[in-house]
């Protein structure tokens, strides 16, 4: 995983396997203070303390498909190659907080990549799930919410072509708006 918005991609994917029905991705930027907070939290099927403790390990995986397990392992490699942390926090059925902290100026961070492209990946591919995505910097906060915009929608499908390069250009937008300097 190259940037961020993969790791962020991957994390979410986790979450939909669990059996989401509501993911929320929260980016909390601070040049200031020099963070980069990226939280995913999810009401899926959560883990155990057991399963908890063993999801950092590249060699665990509860997929059957094949023997590795790499995404969270390299999520925590990436924060902490910039002196920052990643936390855990699952209930079995009550879902799964994962929260990653990185030096937000740190050369060792990878690059945001294509947030917006990740979110609209995420919702054109499962439209019946609930996600929130929550940007926040010191210029400001924005936030994208599927139940809000399949209400403006009025039944259009979120999947719907004209809809996903419509939300893929609102949220680039947004995003812009909050984290331009001037």
């Amino acid at each position: 995983m190259q940037t961020l918005s993969d790791h962020i991609l991957d994390i979410a994917q986790n979450s939909i396997r669990a059996q989401a029905s509501r993911v929320e991705i929260k980016l909390q930027e601070n040049i200031t203070k020099d963070s980069l907070v990226i939280t995913i939290r999810d009401n899926g099927c959560g883990m155990d303390e057991t399963t908890v403790a063993k999801v950092t390990d590249p060699f665990f995986t509860s997929r059957t498909v094949r023997k590795v397990g790499l995404g969270i392992p390299l999520f925590k490699q990436n924060a902490e190659a910039t002196g920052g942390t990643l936390k855990i926090k699952s209930k079995p059925g009550e879902g799964t907080t994962i929260e990653a902290s990185f030096g937000l100026l740190h050369w060792d961070r990878p690059p945001m990549g294509d947030i917006a492209g990740s979110i609209v990946i995420l919702v054109s591919a499962n439209p019946e799930i609930n996600f929130i995505y929550r940007h926040t910097t010191e210029k400001g906060e924005y936030t994208f919410d599927t139940n809000e915009v399949k209400e403006i929608l009025e039944g259009v499908p979120l999947n719907d072509p004209e809809i996903v390069i419509a939300l893929r250009q609102m949220i680039r937008e947004n995003i812009k708006e909050i984290t331009q300097t001037s």
